[in-house]
């Protein structure tokens, strides 16, 4: 392998241009000889991955072309089986590459997905439209019946072949080439978006000099901002940034109505300055194209397309749903609306309330109406309690532990790593926890894999998975403590991971596949826990005197459970209903992207002193595939775990052992048997009724 490698460096860099290719000992051509398998981050350099993937392309064409070559009939184990093994090094190489290119990205690590966002694309294409190798497929498929497979084994050629016929195998010659060239320049303007959002949410900082500026920020935020200003070289002043920990705070206490303004503007007109990281021509470019891919593949939309295979099937269920969430939850807005200004007013103050001022007078009606003051909370929520709650809670369910493994390589020092043991002791796999804001890190929170759960010649692969978040930091002799906010994102977080650490299957493609307004199940059904007052009392202890947090605070909490969730609800689905409107509309030539979310927010009614969670052009769930047409999901979920949290509180029990199997079984373990609906039935015995999720979100009596 060294002697072609010493080959394909010099083409790499007359091809690439790329500058400093390392030619020797890269780790991704040998056998990880670290704890557990796990990526030895301090051995990779960012200039190891243009030839690993350079490697990987070569190796797996060379896998393919030997699946077309085979002589005999193609066959499930020559055929199925043979490529969802292939790319291996392709998976090893893009899973580490992807992670940090999320998690602790640098220019360098941006120009390397420049050069190889097309190459990979170009790759992907020519195997995807194959002929031979569908035809070898499409074989398979046609006489699956008589291969005497089991229904693990007949999910996957039926996802395999879905798979091929989806990504345009099935299309004339013509059409296919039609359809690379699309494919293609979609990778290239998703990736350039990402960045562009990337860019806006580091380029802006709120810098005060002045401490009369601060009035009404509480002594943790402040110090934060000094903290931030410190790191920036501006000792002496305060920094506040488009980091959630940075800027909810600010919105929520400051008294600068201002500077709220200013800070609030700033975030939510991310990728709309008209600047160089102006998002809405690359936006509405994206549109098109996905508009003509999924013409060209016989589909009147995009969101047609990617709802034939979720839960939701089609379009208009998705209206239906989000409309008979929306009607309720944009009257409690406006009723919320209307207490803020009442508070305006009785404080003498001459001006209608506005969306930078939504958080501000939340926070006085928390104060009054429910008596909670979130710093009288957060001392019981320290970063490291939070995490000793999600141990307790999978302990509690489903007998796992945690221990914590010093000698397994990390990406950042903040990060930390754990091996999860099942209940009988085996190894699980390996959680690496990454919970603070960086300025190479993306906004928000999320659940990936640095290796993926599965098995080779039956031998179990024990998946490696990151929860990564943007959750406060620590300042001075203080711990870091959360939000109830982030509380419940760490929780949802690691729902996800338990997803990945139990998956069974034995095939790659069907070992975790589940639709996507169904893979927010597992994740969202452990906040429910987060709030429980039996697990409250056990993990939120009180960082100074350890003392739990008492029944007065837990009853407050549980008395502002539907607190604000009017805007909760709103700004989410006005966000929902914008992501549909995009991938069914009819678009011409020429898109105004302003002009069409005006018209989406003033068809739905949506009142001014919301904005949307997300505008259009800092939309980044929908800059990629993975959430476009899709953004629906949390809410559509949200039915799911109601309904199926509801099973542990009415059994009496919630940590109800016979409840927490069959969740295990049905919806995390053989999600490549059993899938969405089915999956579903099978653990609760009926399919979902949307009376608790209604309930639950303070929508119905």
């Amino acid at each position: 392998m060294k002697k072609l490698f010493l080959i394909l460096i010099p083409l790499c860099m007359i091809l690439t241009g790329c500058k400093q290719a390392v030619v020797e000992d890269n780790p991704f051509f040998v056998e990880w000889d670290t704890p557990f398998g796990a990526p030895p981050f301090g051995e990779i350099q960012d200039d190891h991955f243009l030839p690993a993937y350079m490697e990987a392309i070569r190796q797996h064409k060379e896998e393919i072309d030997a699946i077309i070559n085979n002589t005999e009939a193609p066959d499930f184990e020559n055929t199925i089986v043979a490529y969802d093994n292939a790319g291996a090094l392709m998976s090893k190489v893009g899973l580490v590459f992807g992670g940090l290119r999320s998690a602790e990205t640098n220019p360098r690590l941006q120009e390397i997905a420049r050069e190889t966002t097309p190459m990979l694309s170009a790759h992907y294409n020519e195997i995807r439209m194959n002929q031979d190798l569908f035809a070898r497929i499409q074989a398979v498929y046609e006489n699956r019946e008589s291969f005497g497979l089991n229904l693990e084994q007949m999910r996957l050629v039926e996802k395999m072949y879905r798979d091929f016929e989806r990504g345009g195998a099935a299309l004339p010659e013509e059409k296919r080439e039609a359809l690379k060239q699309l494919n293609e320049r979609m990778s290239m303007v998703s990736l350039q978006l990402g960045e562009n959002l990337l860019a806006e949410n580091n380029g802006f900082k709120l810098i005060l000099e002045d401490e009369a500026d601060l009035v009404g920020l509480p002594p943790d935020v402040i110090s934060s901002a000094a903290e931030e200003a410190r790191k920036a070289d501006l000792e002496g002043k305060w920094v506040f940034t488009l980091a959630k920990p940075s800027w909810t705070p600010f919105l929520q206490f400051s008294e600068r109505r201002d500077l709220r303004e200013k800070i609030y503007t700033a975030y939510f007109m991310r990728g709309d300055n008209d600047n160089e990281h102006d998002n809405k021509a690359l936006f509405a470019e994206l549109m098109q194209l996905r508009q003509e891919a999924t013409r060209l593949m016989g589909y009147n939309n995009y969101a047609e397309f990617f709802l034939e295979e979720q839960m939701a099937q089609k379009p208009e269920n998705v209206y239906d749903f989000l409309y008979q969430v929306w009607e309720p939850a944009l009257a409690r807005a406006k009723s919320e609306r209307d207490d803020m200004q009442a508070i305006i007013d009785r404080e003498g103050r001459d001006y209608k309330l506005e969306s930078w001022d939504w958080w501000y007078y939340a926070e006085k009606i928390r104060a009054e109406r429910y008596d909670l003051d979130e710093d009288e909370v957060k001392p019981y929520f320290t970063l490291d309690n939070v995490r000793r709650g999600n141990f307790l809670l999978a302990n509690k369910l489903f007998g796992l532990t945690f221990v914590e493994q010093p000698e397994v390589p990390v990406y950042h020092p903040e990060v930390e790593a754990f091996e999860v043991l099942d209940r009988d002791g085996s190894h699980l796999g390996v959680l690496y926890i990454d919970p603070h804001p960086r300025p190479g890190k993306r906004s928000g929170a999320w659940c990936s894999t640095y290796r993926s759960g599965s098995y080779d010649n039956g031998e179990k692969i024990a998946p490696i998975v990151p929860i990564v978040m943007n959750f406060t930091r620590p300042v001075g002799d203080l711990p870091a403590m959360l939000s109830w906010d982030e509380t419940t994102t760490y929780f949802h977080e690691f729902g996800h991971a338990l997803h990945n650490f139990f998956a069974d299957g034995q095939y790659r493609r069907t070992s975790r596949s589940v639709p996507r307004d169904f893979v927010e199940l597992p994740s969202q059904i452990l906040e429910n826990w987060a709030g429980e007052p039996t697990l409250l009392k056990e993990y939120a202890l009180h960082y100074k005197t350890g003392e739990p947090i008492p029944d007065e605070l837990i009853e407050k909490l549980s008395n502002s459970e539907h607190f604000n969730q009017g805007f909760l609800n709103t700004e989410y689905l006005a966000a929902a209903i914008l992501d549909m409107d995009w991938h069914t509309a009819e678009h011409g030539d020429e898109i105004d992207v302003t002009a069409f979310e005006d018209a989406t927010l003033e068809r739905i009614g949506l009142i001014d002193e919301i904005v949307p969670r997300y505008r259009t052009p800092n939309f980044g769930h929908i800059f990629g595939t993975g959430y476009a047409a899709g953004y629906y999901v949390y809410r559509w979920a949200g039915v799911l775990d109601a309904d199926a949290f509801y099973a542990f509180k009415e059994s009496g029990d919630l940590f109800n052992q016979e409840l927490a199997e069959k969740f295990r079984n049905y919806i995390l373990a053989n999600n490549a048997i059993y899938e969405g609906m089915d999956a579903y039935v099978r653990f609760r015995g009926a399919e979902p009724t949307i009376e608790p999720f209604l309930r639950q979100s303070g929508l119905m009596e």
